[in-house]
């Protein structure tokens, strides 16, 4: 096996490390509210029934935002049933996933538990079923000090000072035909321009989100970008992406090499936005939100939802079980992420609890971290400062869907304050360890701590009763050759994390 090779030098960077990259999703979808993040009978919960152990566990997974409250979820919802007096709370049919929504949480719950939780909100309107005025009583509701009718609602709700919402979501995937309200792109683009106009008449300072396409392999994909942004290019700040494309059907090769068609969305996204942009002789730089993106194995029993008469309140839906191989998978994507951080500025992981979710919880009962986890959490806690623009020299493979891919695939960061270097990197192969050689080009390194998270099974999954069998552990592989270069051994299959200091 011919080693694979990273060259790094600090002074070739992509930008800054986001902490918005970094993002969850909480939607009113499943069990992700409902014996989630919100369980009053548990033994943890506190005064406002929310789940102390999951919120610890958010704090773990290093969570900076979170998107609230879908989704499709969104396009239905009428915000004003979920806040004031629980008992004057209507119990809605929720179109979107064939259940039912008691509005037991709302903006003001949502809203304490973020804070507990140490995460930003990232607040989404319903542009499916309303439009610009129920947008504007939202925003009124939330970020108004004081001396309206709807800020003083919310005074006399309980939250004395406004929210401070900063980040707004226009809608939620307009163009899928299975969205409430569904649009098309020049419908939707005008909707998006005038809500998001009537906004900033409120608060100027607000970074709005406008819905891209809802996936690549979207007939209108490309094209809605395009009329979209062409409409709403100078009230926006970023341009939506969603991708679920990811999931082992049987063909492990090509699986592992899911990033490349991330990089290659993200990449079609920045062109079709940067064409708008010198079309319309406009100065700013429209840039991305992935706020919805995870391995998700769609064709099973549970994602498919209720039919008929049966609208029942937080259903088990998507509650996938993730392996070793869909961890390995969720870290190359991270990577991807991070070597786009100068047009990617948030992303968010969908979703937090339960529905294809890194945390798992029994109603009233336990929590574990699903393998996903751990990834996330690594990177979430060491990548800071700048992300380097490493050159890779790796073996490649044949894949079904992809072509030739390399086989190792990463990338790093730089804290320049600290001087630590943090690599991650991939192994494809499911057969073989791949050497990697690190060639860092400053002065004087050391090694602190290198990672690997593999298993002789890929495919092994966590359970409420075994979540810690396989954690990243230790390599003893890696070391610091004579000429300074790093070494490390790989193993087939694994997410490999490399931390180094300065001398």
């Amino acid at each position: 096996m011919t080693p694979a090779r990273l060259t790094l030098d600090p002074a070739f960077c992509v930008g800054p490390v986001r902490r918005r990259t970094f993002g969850s999703f909480v939607e009113h979808l499943g069990r992700c509210v409902y014996t989630g993040i919100h369980d009053p009978a548990h033994p943890s919960a506190d005064a406002d029934g929310f789940r102390q152990d999951v919120i610890d566990l958010t704090r773990e997974l290093g969570v900076s935002t979170v998107r609230y409250p879908g989704g499709n979820f969104v396009s239905g919802y009428r915000w004003e049933d979920g806040v004031g007096p629980l008992e004057n709370r209507p119990t809605r049919l929720d179109l979107a996933w064939h259940s039912s929504d008691p509005n037991t949480v709302g903006v003001d719950e949502f809203m304490r538990w973020a804070r507990k939780a140490g995460v930003e909100p990232m607040m989404a309107v319903n542009l499916g079923t309303r439009g610009v005025q129920e947008a504007l009583d939202l925003l009124e509701y939330c970020n108004v000090g004081k001396g309206t009718a709807l800020a003083d609602r919310r005074r006399a709700n309980g939250a004395e000072e406004p929210h401070g919402i900063r980040m707004w979501c226009l809608g939620n995937e307009m163009d899928g035909p299975w969205q409430i309200g569904h649009k098309t792109a020049h419908e939707y683009g005008r909707l998006a321009a005038e809500t998001a106009r009537a906004m900033r008449m409120i608060d100027p300072g607000l970074e709005l989100v406008v819905c891209g396409s809802s996936g690549s392999g979207m007939p209108t994909f490309g094209a809605w970008e395009q009329t979209v942004l062409t409409e709403t290019y100078e009230h926006v700040d970023h341009v939506s992406a969603h991708a679920y494309y990811w999931e082992e059907d049987g063909d492990l090769d090509s699986f592992l090499a899911s990033a490349v068609d991330m990089d290659g969305f993200i990449d079609a996204v920045v062109a079709t936005a940067d064409a708008v942009r010198a079309a319309g002789k406009h100065t700013k730089r429209i840039n991305v939100s992935f706020d919805e993106w995870n391995v998700w194995y769609q064709k099973r029993a549970e994602s498919r939802p209720p039919t008929g008469d049966d609208w029942p309140i937080a259903p088990v839906l998507l509650e996938d079980t993730y392996t070793v191989a869909d961890a390995v998978v969720v870290g190359s994507l991270i990577i991807s992420l991070l070597r786009h951080t100068d047009r990617v500025h948030a992303a968010s992981l969908a979703q937090l609890v339960n529905v294809i979710a890194p945390i798992m919880t029994e109603p009233g009962g336990r929590v574990w971290k699903q393998t996903i986890f751990h990834p996330f959490a690594q990177a979430s806690r060491l990548a800071r400062g700048e992300v380097l623009r490493p050159v890779i020299a790796s073996d490649t493979y044949a894949t079904a869907k992809f072509g030739d891919v390399p086989l190792v695939d990463g990338v790093a960061t730089y804290d320049a304050e600290t001087g630590e270097t943090v690599v991650f990197a991939v192994n494809r192969s499911t057969t073989d360890t791949v050497p990697l050689a690190v060639e860092l080009r400053a002065h004087g390194i050391t090694l602190i701590e290198a990672t690997s998270y593999a298993h002789a099974d890929p495919r092994w999954s966590a359970s409420v009763d075994d979540d810690d069998t396989v954690l990243p552990r230790p390599n003893g592989s890696a070391a610091i050759t004579a000429d300074g270069e790093v070494t490390m051994d790989l193993p087939p299959v694994s997410w490999n994390v490399l931390r180094l200091g300065r001398a």
